[in-house]
């Protein structure tokens, strides 16, 4: 299934892009990280038995892009309330890999993955704070990540490629985050995971199975901002590594469509596992980006209860220092509706319950 994806996407950036020779070589390179990689967690085990100690209550921010789920995951660990995975640490998910690459970080910003984001969206490199989503990109070339930026540009929509309730690899998954924080909390010197997966709007009951001890902070943001927003910060990457916007319209069209669909399937999802009551509500708090825009204190208050987290004094000063801050944040994002096809009125519409349940 894996050579299945890298001929579809292979056959997609030719087609669509231009570009026949490029992913070759990216392919190759891949590869050998792959077998470098998979050499690395053989010594791993070996060298470091301290990776077998059990994941306990892990914190996971959960929402669609743009939510403010990048703001409040990279707050809770600067605030040392627990360690999160780096994307260079996903990309080399080896702890005797990591030890022999950490000096040339430097260097590989050169050809960094990162180089391709907007800093409009938030600063981003190797040493930052990144989704978890991207570690299964590097690992089985597979997830929303692949969907997001490539399979939606096929012929056919591709979506019941990651679609969990079509193709479900949770068990695949979720074994692979826990090998992988395992690893980063040893990296780390940390305690308590605190992880970001976008793609668990569309699968959180499965994952309260695997980890019935995890924390969910699940954002909120009115889907008029968080969806033309996440379609900026996608098209933005593609039109700076691809020229997206150079491309033929019906290709654009199509494209933005389907991840407008995606993005509110998110959605509509997360809601509808929490009404019929498929989701343990005790374990998820739902966070409003809007309260954590404006009352950012009491917020964190009630962030803090629910992670079972005691502030220090200095962690108190600078919750009240950010509050203040974050009252006064206007985000550098730009988009607009008519750019991408859309209206107020079918956004609304598409995500009726999500308004009638969580923002009336």
């Amino acid at each position: 299934m894996a050579l299945k994806r890298i001929f579809k996407v292979y056959t997609i950036v030719g087609n669509t892009f231009g570009k026949w020779i490029s992913p070759v070589f990216t392919g190759i390179l891949l590869v050998i990280l792959r077998v470098f990689v998979s050499l690395g967690r053989i010594f791993d085990l070996l060298l470091f038995p301290s990776i077998h100690t059990p994941i306990q209550k892990p914190i996971l921010i959960v929402g669609n892009p743009r939510s403010g789920t990048t703001f409040l995951h990279r707050y809770l660990i600067k605030q040392d309330l627990g360690t999160g995975s780096q994307l260079w640490q996903m990309i080399y998910p080896s702890i005797t890999i990591q030890k022999i690459i950490k000096p040339m970080l430097p260097l590989l910003e050169v050809i960094s993955p990162a180089r391709h984001h907007s800093t409009e969206a938030h600063k981003t490199g190797l040493t930052s704070i990144e989704t978890d989503d991207v570690s299964l990109l590097f690992r089985y070339f597979d997830g929303f990540f692949l969907y997001g930026f490539f399979l939606t540009f096929d012929e056919r929509d591709l979506f019941d490629w990651v679609d969990p309730r079509i193709r479900d690899t949770s068990a695949r998954d979720f074994s692979w985050f826990e090998s992988l924080w395992k690893r980063n909390l040893r990296s780390n010197r940390g305690s308590r995971y605190i992880g970001k997966l976008f793609s668990l709007s569309g699968n959180l009951p499965a994952f309260q199975n695997h980890f019935p001890d995890a924390k969910v902070l699940y954002m909120l943001r009115d889907p008029l901002n968080v969806i033309p927003s996440g379609l900026s910060l996608v098209t933005g990457v593609l039109d700076k590594k691809f020229n997206f916007w150079s491309l033929d319209e019906n290709i654009q069209s199509r494209f933005i469509e389907r991840l407008y669909s995606a993005l509110v399937e998110l959605l509509n999802r997360f809601h509808d596992d929490w009404i019929q009551g498929k989701i343990d509500r005790e374990k998820v708090l739902v966070v409003h980006y809007d309260k954590m825009m404006s009352d950012f204190e009491s917020l964190m208050e009630e962030v803090l209860t629910f992670i079972d987290a005691e502030p220090t004094a200095e962690m108190i000063q600078n919750i009240r220092e950010t509050a203040e801050s974050q009252s006064q944040y206007k985000s550098g994002h730009r988009y607009d509706l008519e750019k991408f096809g859309l209206s107020a009125e079918r956004i609304k519409k598409d995500c009726t319950r999500i308004y009638q349940t969580f923002l009336n």
